[in-house]
């Protein structure tokens, strides 16, 4: 089939890739959200996937919005078979779903119809999900809620962060958007419907999600700094200033702590939560690098009783 892939950030490079080392299918162009400012100078900056597609000599396709009447016109003009979606980033109006006489089909990270939105992985690390993974779908107008082509399973492991997640499921999610254009090509392949039981919600993880509630159980606290590393970052407030929270684990044996109450040590800094106290282990204070839980705690000088928190 002619392709045209849509995708922006990292983790939908190796699905790209992916389809291009098939073979099989011809990726005639890329759409991708346009150049954004990063780091200190603010510089503008192509997406990964737009660098990627670059370099492999395929055309890039960059609208402020996927209605702008020149972005449809030239997808027209390619006439794509299908369009392979991984995260885009923005949502595709009718004009531009009715082009590929196949549809827009997404490959989008987790066991539909559960978590449907824009952070499913964020969502299963913090609800604790134990097994999460990915599905490949026909993309209609409402939120995720498209027939499914394709599934595969991952288990959530203990330690897990949403980034260390959901960097297993790109590329185990690449393999399965391959092989569903190949069985939809071949005509292999059916698109399911959705069950109607089992709907979930994925929304955009906030800055204000991410704080830390102390007076929540030792398990919610590690889940919550699991699941918002790397974005958006758990945090807390320690002297009227914002502190991420990189790595925690509970410490079951330590109860004797207030919620929020810090204990620092010679080598350990721990809090206490609504259950059992949790270990600091690396943090991140406001303006600095992440930095060993003990060695900020050293330099702050912890004082007695001093809370983390509100």
């Amino acid at each position: 089939m002619k392709l045209v892939f849509a995708g922006t950030p990292e983790v939908a490079v190796p699905a790209l890739d992916a389809l291009i080392a098939s073979g099989r299918h011809e990726v005639a162009a890329v759409v991708t959200r346009p150049d954004a400012p990063a780091g200190r100078g603010r510089r503008l900056v192509a997406s990964p996937v737009a660098e990627r597609a670059e370099e492999a000599g395929i055309e890039v396709l960059k609208p402020v919005r996927p209605r702008d009447e020149d972005f449809l016109a030239r997808l027209r003009e390619i006439a794509p078979d299908c369009c392979p979606v991984v995260a885009y980033g923005a949502l595709l109006p009718k004009t531009a779903l009715d082009v590929p006489a196949r549809g827009w089909v997404n490959l989008h990270f987790s066991l539909l119809p559960a978590w449907r939105g824009a952070a499913p992985v964020q969502h299963a690390v913090m609800a604790g999900d134990e097994v999460t993974g990915a599905s490949t779908f026909l993309i209609e107008e409402g939120l995720d809620s498209g027939p499914v082509y394709g599934v595969l399973t991952e288990e959530v492991r203990p330690t897990d962060t949403s980034g260390d997640l959901l960097t297993r499921l790109a590329f185990a999610g690449a393999g399965l958007l391959a092989a569903t254009m190949d069985g939809i090509e071949d005509g292999t392949l059916h698109a399911v419907p959705q069950p109607a039981e089992g709907v979930t919600l994925a929304p955009k993880i906030t800055v204000e999600d991410a704080q830390v509630q102390w007076s929540a159980p030792a398990l919610r606290v590690d889940r919550v700094v699991r699941g918002c590393t790397p974005a958006p970052g758990a945090w807390t407030l320690f002297r009227g200033e914002r502190l991420k929270l990189v790595q925690v684990v509970s410490v079951l044996d330590r109860t004797d702590l207030a919620p929020g109450e810090l204990s620092a040590g010679k080598n350990n800094v721990y809090v206490g939560t609504g259950s059992h106290a949790v270990e600091l282990l690396w943090v991140q204070p406001q303006g600095k690098k992440p930095m060993r839980a003990a060695d900020w705690a050293r330099g702050v000088r912890i004082a007695h009783g001093e809370l983390l928190g509100l």
